[in-house]
């Protein structure tokens, strides 16, 4: 499958291209200049052709903003990784030193190239295209990303220059991780340590991370989807629309992950916030791995430090206490390894299905020794437990009267589970149904 990169300056609508091309509303499009700042990745499929896409930050130079400056760097790796560039302008401001420069770097590079040149949403605006010709880039091709305007023929030229493809089966079956957290622990950096490469910017500045990213990792025998998202702060301290969205994406990739790699910063201990997001991983049902980061700067540490430290996070997020605890500093790389370790582990332990007759082969001795214990005069007995077909774990225990069951034996139930079947960092849901 083919990969096109969309280049350009600031604020001439790569992300509105992007998010019309691939159909939804992946990257954070304002009207800010300078929204997008890691490469974006989303699928585009036309007349049967299916390439990947890549949104990039606005390229610009001679910049003293750190943001800029790793911008830069990002539009160089997209370039680097495209077999065709989508070089976009706009018309209204004619061709600017920006786009001169891009467009000089562009003419060096020996890959495909095809300039757009976007807002051109009205019949009078055709005529200011031509100038774009002095580029030295070939054929403008005239689109209008917000309405989408122009972007047949887009789609057209694109698929025309990418390579044939190659026969390649799909994999819709892997295990979706993602790194969440407060603002400034580390996600992108660890994001990179784990990949090899920088990937993500990352800046000491708090709220860098915008979009959820994700990528596909094959390393070390662990085959995976890592999605690094935007840090999640407290609804009154989000004052942007902008960081609105941003949190908003990450929710969702929560969402829509089998397990999250909580990240805390060691520096400051586990806040309320940190346990706000462990609910939500909680209520959303996905497994959970905490990884305490920089711990490199805790100060006046001594053989017991991470054992209080390990007690103090479990006895906050009771009951829920089988979740491995992780002490890293990715600055370092120390420990990053036995991250990737548990974060897969949990994965499969997430998605493990345990078969019928093993289940009651194992569950229903441990309910004879320990019936639960009667009410109003009536014995309850559990006679057949089966898995239910949901993608967390989750069992159904069929009795004769379920209503008097109560939470202490549904946690008795849990606990012997946890005991024969490995279901560490993987929150199990018990049912109690009539036989």
């Amino acid at each position: 499958m083919g990969i096109v990169a969309i280049v350009g300056r600031p604020n001439v609508g790569k992300s509105t291209l992007f998010n019309r091309l691939i159909g939804e509303r992946k990257a954070i499009v304002d009207e800010i200049a300078g929204v997008t700042r890691d490469r974006n990745y989303g699928k585009c499929e036309w007349c049967g052709r299916e390439f990947s896409l890549i949104d990039t930050g606005g390229y610009t130079s001679n910049s003293d903003d750190t943001f800029e400056t790793e911008i830069k760097k990002q539009v160089k790796l997209a370039i680097d990784e495209a077999d065709v560039i989508l070089f976009l302008t706009e018309v209204g401001t004619g061709i600017t030193d920006y786009d001169q420069e891009v467009a000089s770097l562009l003419r060096r590079v020996k890959k495909p190239v095809l300039l757009a040149v976007n807002k051109v949403d009205t019949g009078d605006k055709m005529y200011g295209i031509y100038e774009f010709h002095s580029l030295g880039l070939g054929e403008p091709v005239p689109v209008a990303a917000a309405d989408g305007g122009g972007t047949g023929d887009l789609l057209d030229k694109i698929c025309a220059l990418l390579p044939e493809d190659k026969p390649q089966e799909e994999e819709n079956t892997l295990p979706k991780i993602t790194i969440v957290g407060r603002p400034n622990v580390g996600k992108s950096s660890m994001t990179n340590a784990l990949l090899g490469e920088e990937r993500n910017v990352v800046t000491p500045i708090a709220g860098t991370t915008r979009d959820s990213i994700s990528t596909h990792y094959n390393k070390f025998g662990y085959e995976f989807e890592l999605i690094d998202t935007a840090g999640l702060r407290k609804r009154t301290k989000v004052t942007e629309d902008l960081e609105f969205y941003s949190v908003m994406r990450a929710v969702r990739s929560i969402e829509n992950s089998d397990v999250c790699i909580l990240m805390i910063d060691a520096t400051k201990g586990v806040e309320s916030q940190d346990m706000a997001i462990f609910n939500l991983i909680q209520r959303n049902k996905k497994g959970c791995v905490f990884v305490v980061n920089k711990w490199d700067c805790v100060a006046d540490k001594d053989s017991n430090t991470m054992k209080k430290y390990r007690e103090d996070i479990l006895a906050r997020i009771a009951p829920f206490t089988d979740v491995p605890i992780i002490f890293t500093s990715v600055i370092n790389k120390q420990r990053i390894l036995d991250v990737l370790k548990a974060a897969f582990e949990v994965s499969q332990n997430f998605l493990q299905k345990i078969p019928t007759s093993r289940l009651n082969e194992e569950m229903l001795p441990e309910i004879e020794n320990y019936p639960p214990p009667a009410t109003k005069g009536k014995y309850i007995k559990i006679k057949f437990i089966t898995q239910l077909p949901t993608r967390s774990p989750s069992f159904a225990f069929f009795c004769n009267l379920p209503q008097y069951v109560k939470d202490p034996y549904k946690r008795f139930l849990e606990n012997r589970l946890r005991e024969h079947f490995n279901f560490n960092g993987c929150p199990v849901q018990i049912y109690l149904r009539q036989k």
